[in-house]
Order: C-alpha cells, then structure tokens, then sequence
C-alpha cells in the first residue's frame, strides 16, 4: 500500500515538474530553460532567472509580428511570462548588439576614469566603410567617454580600443573574457570572437541570451545614463598633445527623431546591429504608460525602415498586456 502511495507521489510531483512554471514567482522557468540552456544562471540572483520562457514551437499558431525576423521578445519587470517571443533560443548573428557585451565589461572593470590610447591595430584591424566614431591613432581618452562612442555611434575602433586596454593589449584575451561573462551569467548560446560585431560565422547569440547581458549591464547607472544620451560632446587629447572635439549621437531611429514610438511607451535608449548577415536588429529599453521598465528585442529584419516597423508592432502588443 505504501509502495502505492509513493508511486503515485512521485508520478504527480513528475508532472508538475515537466509542466514549467510550477510556482509563480518561484519558477518562472519552463522545461524549454531547463533542457536548452545549462543551469548556471539560475545560480545568481538575476531578475532573468524568474522568467517563464514560451517555448517558441508554442508561438508558431500565433499571429506573428514578422515572421520574417530572425527572433524578438519582449521582457517585462513586472510580468514574468513571456507572450510576446519568437525564436528566442535560435542562434543569430549580433552584429553591432555584441558591444553591450564590450561596454559591460568595461562597466564591471571599475576603470571607466583610466585613460586609453588607441593604437594603430584599433583602427587597421576594422573592415573598410564599417561603422567608427572616428578615433585616431595615439588619441587618449577616457574609458568612461569612450563608451559613449562605443554605444551611441557604435563605434567599431571604440570597441577594439576598448577590448585591447581591457584584454592587456590583446583584443583576443578581451574576447576570451566576453565569453568566460557570457557562460557566468548563463548565456550558453552565445559564442565571440571580436569585440564589435563584424560578421564571422562563429559569432552568434540568441535573443535570450542578448537579454541576460543587456539586463546585466543594465544594472549600472552609467549604461542607462549612456543609453539615454540623444548627443555628448568631448574632447580627446591628440598624439600631438592637441585637444580634439567630437560629437557622437545615438544611431537608433528613436534617438533621432527618424522613428517614433507607439503611444503609450516612453524609448529609454538601446543598441542598434546591422550586418548583411545578421539584419537589422535592435534591442531597447523602454517604459510603458504604467511606467513599468521593459526590454525588447528585434533581430533579422530585413531592412531598417521595416525594423522599427516591427519593433512598433511589438512595443504596442507589450504595452496591450
């Protein structure tokens, strides 16, 4: 009788497990979390670890805002499920969204007073017409200011020059370090080799994972201070000694007044990637009519007027919730 009982104990606690999401506000983590991605994020007390991932055959019978797009989600504070996903798990390429990764970790370095100098492999190393804040060989500038040209102006020599102060002079020890952070904070499926985005075949991430990052550097005043700037204004001091001005703007239609977001949701800021590869891909930080912080994710459109198309579309189903 015992035996019985037991069994039928252990059947009902196994179903309850293969279910998801079996404790709201404890578990918000279907079987989808719980098979594809290892467990190390559920080890840190991240906010990403109580959400409850759809899993993405489940949005297949849905009415997608573009089924086009390589993936998008939208993650809320608040709401812990997740309706508004799409290919979430599926490998993408990031393209210029790889440098929330190169801004964290100059965040976590706790060097953002320090002075870089930019070397002449920062510039050489970058691919002809790929985008650049306009840096010089032997300029000197902070850490702190040189993120706004990595973030706002998306940068690629903002990036390198980053990744070789950071990584001892050596961008490949930089990307070694942006990958051991990605493992930390559970990014399983997600795999660098440069510090900007420039295409490679073995650079890619998903949306899910862009999530964990973006909401980890997110915790810093600094990012959500950057990501809010619509223009800034430095100067650099010269291989010469000279002082040099600059001014960087943020590349997001948002920002520019180019695009403008669904009534009802206030735009933060965010990072924009394009790459023939990857798309047209941005992710935002935003805030709904109820003042609620929100994240939300657009990767693979096909061009950038269709781009904030989409992202409008899921910005107005988010805010709907």
């Amino acid at each position: 009788m015992r035996r019985r009982i037991f069994l039928w104990i252990s059947i009902v606690l196994t179903m309850v497990v293969l279910t998801g999401c079996i404790k709201k506000k404890d578990a918000y983590v279907t079987d989808y979390i719980e098979k594809d991605y290892e467990q190390p994020q559920m080890q840190f007390d991240l906010y990403a670890s109580k959400l409850c991932l759809i899993p993405a055959k489940e949005d297949e019978g849905k009415k997608l805002i573009d089924e086009h797009l390589s993936g998008y989600a939208a993650f809320s504070e608040e709401k812990y499920d997740i309706p508004n996903l799409y290919r979430a798990e599926k490998k993408v390429y990031p393209a210029s969204t790889t440098k929330v990764m190169t801004a964290l970790l100059a965040l976590e370095s706790g060097k953002l007073d320090q002075t870089v100098t930019v070397s002449k492999y920062a510039l050489e190393s970058l691919e002809e017409g790929s985008s650049v804040c306009d840096l010089q060989v032997g300029d000197k500038i902070t850490l702190q200011d040189l993120l706004y040209g990595l973030l706002l102006e998306s940068g690629n020599d903002a990036a390198v020059a980053i990744a070789e102060f950071l990584g001892n002079g050596s961008e490949m020890q930089f990307v070694d370090m942006m990958n051991s952070e990605a493992e930390r904070l559970g990014a399983t499926r997600t795999h660098f080799v440069n510090s900007h985005g420039l295409h490679d075949a073995d650079h890619y991430t998903t949306v899910y994972d862009l999530y964990l990052i973006f909401n980890e550097a997110l915790k810093y005043d600094v990012f959500r201070e950057i990501l809010e700037t619509k223009e800034f204004n430095t100067a650099i001091t010269t291989s010469d000694g000279n002082m040099r001005s600059v001014n960087w703007k943020p590349t997001n239609y948002y920002a520019t007044g180019d695009a403008k977001s669904p009534k009802g949701t206030k735009i933060l800021g965010g990072k924009t990637g394009t790459t023939d590869q990857a798309g047209s891909c941005l992710i935002l930080y935003n805030k709904s009519a109820s003042d609620e912080p929100f994240v939300t994710i657009v990767m693979g459109a096909l061009n950038k007027e269709t781009l904030y198309k989409d992202m409008n579309k899921l910005l107005e189903k988010e805010n709907k919730r």
